[in-house]
């Protein structure tokens, strides 16, 4: 795998998403400042989405786009079917708990059977699996169907994943796959943050973390 700890700062920026105002969010979305902040006491937005920025009129607040907008629709077509302390809960990274044996993974249909035999080629068989594990399983399948990563570069997010997931405690995070001059490599880079990569590196994907988690308490709700 590639080596990825000489930086740059003239290199690609690859983890600082777009950014999209309080303003330009509330008039996007239709939602009020109450309702924001209120989903934000609830838990329901994450504390460090909250992007505090000097401008040209003062400090400001913003949010990374894609995520903030991407959770404000999940809340709005949920809200009428669950309460907030509910979707406190499905959007919580707190899964300790989960452990479920290969038959029920695959009854539940978490992970395709191909993804699942060669999880367990590489970690070995066990009588069930805890949320660390299946976590690692679903990033390794949403990157294997997409056919954006072969299984000799899936041993790699194995790795990184086994590693280091145990390490987040419920930060926001997300997976970056990269590539250059043939080889690959992967980093999980923590939000709000920058990494910088050496020139001639080729971002090929890039998973949130906290997203793979709260897909996955849906579908083990």
């Amino acid at each position: 795998m590639l080596c990825y700890t000489c930086f740059r700062k003239e290199a690609l920026k690859v983890t600082e998403r777009e950014l999209i105002s309080k303003k330009d969010l509330l008039e996007l979305t239709g939602i009020s400042y109450g309702q924001l902040y209120r989903w934000k006491r609830k838990n329901l937005i994450p504390e460090e989405w909250f992007i505090r920025k000097s401008t040209f009129t003062g400090q400001e607040t913003f949010f990374p786009k894609e995520s903030i907008l991407a959770r404000i629709d999940k809340i709005v077509n949920m809200k009428d079917d669950l309460s907030l302390d509910e979707l406190a809960d499905v959007f919580s990274p707190n899964l300790s708990e989960v452990a479920l044996g290969r038959e029920e993974l695959e009854k539940r249909n978490i992970v395709t059977k191909e993804t699942l035999d060669f999880y367990i080629e590489q970690q070995g068989a066990s009588a069930v699996y805890d949320f660390e594990n299946i976590i690692c399983m679903y990033a390794l399948d949403k990157l294997l169907q997409t056919g954006e990563m072969t299984f000799e570069e899936g041993k790699g997010l194995i790795q990184t994943m086994t590693e280091h997931y145990p390490k987040l405690q419920g930060k926001t995070a997300e997976l970056i796959f990269f590539r250059k001059m043939g080889m690959s490599g992967f980093v999980i880079a923590t939000s709000p943050g920058e990494v910088y990569f050496e020139p001639r590196v080729r971002l090929v994907a890039r998973i949130s973390i906290g997203q793979c988690a709260e897909e996955l308490k849906i579908k083990l709700s």
